[in-house]
């Protein structure tokens, strides 16, 4: 179908429902005649914009933090494609809802069956529901948006087009409070690079490789700095895309009665970050605009994408889903700087690619991480974007050097046990598990990591079946 066939197809969902109004309620959920919602979801964007402290330039993205509430520790609970939006969409670790790996056709990870999804339970409710661009989930059938443009399999990096065909949809929604998901390609690798060039309406933004931030997790290479240079002309791409989106919805009168919600299902696609635990793969972007609340706040709390769902549902009032989320509503801590009961953030990876099968689980709280290998004497499989890439190639090719402080062996071969004193040592090197004035703190993460882990049922963890029976 193409475009204008599924904007009048969604069009003809707009039948007048109007929500009922009430003001600001006390988890801080605004309930207007219009809860709208827009969900932004960045493709492979590490914690690379303006607003974070780097040299990317990003002055729409720092725009809407200065609108709302900039999320300092947020956290992705797995770094990989499909499985990270598995979680944003259902609210469920990955081994809660099935979705261990990526979604491609040759793949075919799934949700299980039964798991619902943030736009199935909006639509439910009543809101009129798009997704625009990419997908990268499964079945079908857990995600009924009423409109599906510009679709992932045409490789589309039009941000304006992207901005448009949103734009579009909510004139046709009317009356309806609409629930849009934006997921752009950017700055995903693309054959070839990141599919830079030149785009309508947007004015590209390049970059110097010889002055370009380097993250503390590569080595300073000719090869990798050319990498970055391609990769944050796309990050600057997305960002234009976004100036453009958000300016369309003010101009349509949107502005203050819709949730923006911005962030990145996982770390930049280089060898330290994407499908890792460690910090560059699970620390990322996190806004979130709420009419009603204080703007340009920094908010330092540990926070976890396994939060957005009930952050959407407190804010449109939806019913949620019949499991049982581990998350919480982020509603209350918009326009503050801290939550001290936000301690802690999980995270689960079971694959990336079919053949990557790495187990691991991790807790990270504000001082340490705790990383467990559940297939240590497995060597750590390298995502088959990042294995191609023109930095990887250029380290492997002098296996003496270091991914930053790491080296090649050590991120090759990793123990059944990780932790690191984050407070000292943010580049999670030298591990202390064996270190003896450690152990109280490596007996206490255990400790939290397997609650959690019995908790949320980990068919890992070799107790029980996630269906509460004895497996067998």
């Amino acid at each position: 179908m193409d475009r204008r066939s599924l904007l009048a197809s969604a069009a003809a969902f707009a039948t007048g429902l109007t929500l009922p109004a009430s003001g600001v309620g006390a988890s801080g959920r605004r309930t207007g005649t219009a809860r709208n919602v827009l969900l932004l979801i960045a493709d492979d964007q590490g914690l690379d914009a303006g607003c974070y402290g780097t040299g990317v330039r990003t002055p729409h993205i720092d725009a809407l933090a200065r609108t709302g509430t900039r999320f300092a520790n947020a956290h992705a609970a797995v770094s990989s494609c499909s499985p990270s939006r598995s979680v944003i969409y259902t609210g469920l670790y990955t081994h809660q809802n099935g979705m261990y790996g990526l979604a491609h056709d040759f793949h075919n990870q799934s949700l299980l069956d039964g798991v619902e999804t943030i736009p199935a339970l909006l639509k439910k409710a009543g809101y009129a529901t798009a997704l625009v661009g990419k997908k990268h989930v499964r079945p079908d059938a857990a995600f009924p948006y009423d409109a599906e443009l510009l679709p992932e399999r045409s490789g589309v990096r039009d941000v304006a087009a992207m901005a448009g065909a949103t734009l579009d949809f909510i004139r046709s929604a009317g009356e309806r409070p609409f629930f849009v998901t934006i997921g752009y390609s950017d700055p995903h690798r693309a054959p070839g690079g990141y599919g830079n060039g030149d785009w309508p309406r947007i004015a590209p933004v390049h970059y110097d490789p010889a002055t370009v931030p380097l993250p503390s997790h590569l080595p300073d290479l000719p090869a990798v700095r050319a990498d970055l240079a391609a990769y944050y002309e796309s990050v600057s791409r997305l960002d234009s895309g976004i100036g453009l989106l958000l300016d369309g919805l003010n101009a349509a009168g949107h502005g203050e009665d819709t949730l923006i919600l911005y962030l990145s299902d996982n770390g930049r696609p280089f060898p330290g970050a994407k499908t890792n635990l460690y910090a560059p793969g699970l620390h990322l972007p996190l806004i979130i605009h709420a009419p009603g609340h204080d703007a340009g706040a920094v908010n330092r709390a540990m926070v976890s994408f396994i939060d957005v769902v009930p952050t959407i549902l407190d804010w449109t009032g939806a019913a949620g889903p019949r499991q049982p989320l581990p998350g919480r509503s982020l509603l209350p801590l918009l326009g503050k700087t801290d939550a001290p009961e936000h301690d802690a953030v999980f995270a689960s990876h079971e694959f990336h690619e079919i053949n990557q099968y790495y187990p691991m689980r991790a807790i990270r709280t504000r001082t340490h991480s705790y990383i467990v290998n559940l297939a240590h004497p497995l060597d750590y499989p390298i995502a088959g974007d990042v294995a191609g890439s023109p930095s990887w190639q250029a380290i492997v090719a002098n296996p003496s050097l270091r991914l930053g402080r790491r080296t090649q062996a050590a991120y090759l071969r990793r123990p059944a046990e990780e932790l690191y004193d984050l407070r000292n040592d943010p580049d999670e090197v030298a591990n202390l598990v064996d270190a003896p004035g450690a152990r109280d703190m490596l007996e206490r993460l255990r400790r939290q990591l397997t609650e959690w882990r019995r908790a949320t049922r980990d068919p890992w963890l070799g107790e029980a079946s996630p269906y509460g029976h004895t497996a067998g």
